[in-house]
């Protein structure tokens, strides 16, 4: 056989094999098999030494005119089958759009956070500005600047994760109080909500970290009425306008005066029961009028101005808004508990 009739043979193995391709691979596998290093047509052309010098340029012509016809056989089969894997993914990834589909679970957002909202909606809408600090906190605005010194006593109640000497985490959202009276004039108007850190040991009313937020105003002419009408309104936004308030006396080294304050029982309304412990009352924040050392401390004159602060505990006031016996529950994220309150 000479070397047209090998060429020809080729050339209709080619054919014959490309017509029965049907994928990509199967057609550079068959691309390899004529064309690559080992393939049949470069073996031929490997074996042009064997033929006569004299017929050697027209072998050379007939093979290189061979392997471009081949090469068109391969680039035309590859576009069509490109085609045909196109329509082939296509028809595997349609999406029916007209198909129903199981309903995406939505989550809702936390008790905490739900409560955070209506109190800032409540004391925004009184004229309060929401004020925001870090929860890494020093040791100058967490004690120094609330009138609590080193070897201060009170310093020993709150249960202090220090990260050194002069760093903590923070305790209270207090000292977003001291930084706002120290870059800002009066009259201030702020809330401080926020996380805090203690190192209490997790149970069913206690917890390492809980939410705090935290109100200051600072004006001239401030009276212990002015602290009274403003918790009073809050009292009622939140609980109802038949809820009353209770004002206890008590110590902070911040405020002088302090009180605890009570709010009418919202499980009884006040009649006493096993929430209430039959008192009809429930402890929900502390306050007092502002230390006037603290206003001094922070570059505000005593003299001239008085202010008050107070301080909520979020996480109790869910507890109680939405019956929830266990504070672990709060920090646990369980879904089947979450869902409850979508």
């Amino acid at each position: 056989m000479d070397i047209s009739e090998w060429i020809e043979a080729i050339k209709s193995k080619t054919e014959e094999e490309l017509s029965r391709i049907n994928d990509s691979q199967a057609l550079e596998n068959l691309r390899v098999k004529i064309l690559g290093k080992g393939g049949e047509l470069t073996q031929l052309l490997r074996g042009m030494g064997s033929i006569s010098p004299a017929d050697r340029p027209r072998a050379g012509q007939m093979i290189n005119a061979a392997r471009e016809e081949i090469l068109s056989l391969f680039s035309e089969q590859a576009k069509r089958l490109s085609l045909i894997e196109r329509d082939r993914a296509l028809k595997i990834e349609t999406i029916d759009v007209t198909e129903p589909r199981p309903r995406h679970a939505f989550g809702s957002a936390h008790p905490v956070t739900l409560v955070l909202n209506e109190i800032t909606e409540c004391f925004v809408g009184l004229g309060f500005e929401v004020a925001e600090g870090p929860e890494i906190e020093l040791d100058h605005y967490n004690f120094e600047l609330l009138n609590l010194p080193a070897n201060h006593p009170a310093r020993d109640a709150q249960d202090t994760f220090y990260i050194d000497d002069h760093i903590v985490l923070r305790t209270h959202t207090s000292p977003v109080q001291a930084r706002t009276m120290l870059t800002r004039k009066p009259p201030i108007r702020v809330i401080c909500p926020g996380r805090v850190y203690r190192a209490d040991e997790a149970d069913a009313t206690h917890s390492p970290v809980f939410h705090q937020m935290e109100g200051l105003v600072v004006d001239e002419d401030v009276t212990m009425a002015d602290l009274r009408g403003t918790l009073d309104a809050f009292v009622r936004r939140l609980y109802g306008s038949d809820a009353a308030t209770r004002f206890r006396p008590s110590f902070f080294p911040f405020t002088e005066p302090s009180a605890e304050v009570d709010i009418t029982c919202a499980a009884c309304r006040g009649s006493g029961c096993r929430v209430c412990k039959g008192t009809g009352w429930i402890e929900v924040l502390g306050c007092g009028m502002v230390n006037p050392k603290v206003l001094e401390m922070c570059g505000i004159d005593p003299a001239r101005y008085t202010g008050f602060a107070f301080g909520i505990g979020l996480d109790r006031i869910a507890s109680l808004r939405y019956g929830i016996a266990d504070l672990r529950l709060l920090f646990e994220c369980d879904a089947r508990f979450l869902r409850q309150f979508r």
